[in-house]
């Protein structure tokens, strides 16, 4: 872990590098990751009080950006991270190992160091999969089995051939789910039963222990996630900021492989919106941008490798809706040694993200 903790300001600064939107989520979740890192830095000071665990319920559609807070908090905080799905842990045979193999791949992600690994971070994604449909009478079992990892035990692995006890006390456990349907148990629960007189965003935000009890969780779960964390689906505007504005984004990651092949990649503004529609229309959140940049991009990183004298492709809206192709200008040569480059007969205004 590094040595200097955070503040909530600067957890919540971070995110906002590579998180678009979420205020409210991301202030919520910087003040429980501060609490509890702070609560393991100072345990030799605060033994005269017990202070309870800062576990964090992330409630919010897919693609809205649960698994990237979390994957940038880790990396933030220099602490390890193990990542599980709880659709693949109601599917096992055995829960019991299981859970353990989720700790086991902590202790793996930290090489080995027992007390890394006991300050690290368990994300379990889909946890609202355990009490839909058939797997209601299951899941509770996993949630009783959950209930003494979430709040502190002293796990027995085998780790390569070797048996090690985790002590899982410092351990932050992060949750996360759609949650398909909340909002209407926070709409009966408030009384507002008027149709489109409150948004679901709005009811989910609402979300109360007894919600998530009556969503099917038992309460002695959800006591142990005492951290509420709503997040909302992303819009058209917040996805065509999520193309281009964090660190790492997409269309930056497109330019730099273009760049490698001595191309330079543009993206009109038009192009960007375009993107951000289709991937809304997907209703997979910011999940969907990759997916139709790729599509929209595949045969153009196939040709260009093989393209002399290729100098710059500006990717239109109409590459991205109906699959044009996008506009190329080449350099051409004057004699043997030098070259030229070309200018397009008529100029279009373009909107060059990421430079």
């Amino acid at each position: 872990m590094s040595e200097k903790l955070p503040t909530p300001g600067e957890i919540r600064a971070n995110l906002d590098q590579y998180v678009i939107g979420q205020d409210n989520a991301k202030k919520v979740i910087s003040v429980a990751v501060y609490n509890h890192y702070k609560r393991i830095r100072f345990a030799d000071e605060i033994r005269d009080i017990e202070i309870k665990k800062s576990n964090v319920m992330m409630i919010g559609p897919t693609g809205s950006g649960k698994t990237y807070i979390v994957q940038n908090l880790a990396r933030m905080l220099g602490v390890p991270l193990a990542m599980a799905d709880a659709t693949v842990i109601v599917t096992a045979e055995d829960i019991g190992k299981e859970i353990s193999n989720v700790l086991l791949l902590l202790l793996r992600n930290s090489e080995g160091d027992v007390k890394l690994a006991e300050q690290g971070m368990v994300f379990i994604d889909e946890i609202d999969k355990l009490v839909t449909g058939a797997n209601r009478v299951k899941g509770e079992g996993i949630q009783q089995a959950l209930l003494k990892v979430l709040e502190g035990t002293k796990a027995q692995l085998n780790y390569e051939g070797e048996r090690v006890e985790l002590d899982t006390t410092g351990i932050l456990f992060v949750v996360g789910g759609a949650f398909v349907n909340l909002a209407t148990i926070v709409q009966i629960r408030i009384g507002d039963t008027k149709a489109g007189l409150m948004e679901e965003s709005e009811l989910v935000s609402k979300t109360e222990t007894e919600d998530l009890a009556k969503f099917g969780l038992i309460p002695e779960f959800v006591g142990r996630l005492p951290v509420i964390v709503q997040l909302l689906a992303l819009d058209v505007d917040a996805l065509a900021e999520a193309l281009v504005k964090p660190k790492n984004n997409i269309v930056s990651q497109f330019q730099r492989l273009f760049e490698l092949d001595g191309v330079e990649l543009v993206f009109e503004e038009e192009a960007i919106k375009a993107v951000a529609q289709k991937a809304y229309n997907l209703k997979t959140g910011a999940r969907g941008l990759r997916t139709v940049v790729e599509n929209a991009m595949r045969e153009t990183m196939y040709m260009a490798p093989n393209e002399k004298n290729l100098q710059k492709v500006t990717v239109t809206a109409d590459v991205i809706l109906n699959g044009a192709k996008p506009l190329m200008e080449y350099t051409q040569a004057t004699d043997d040694t030098e070259l030229e480059p070309l200018i397009p007969k008529t100029p279009r205004s373009i909107y060059a993200y990421g430079d």
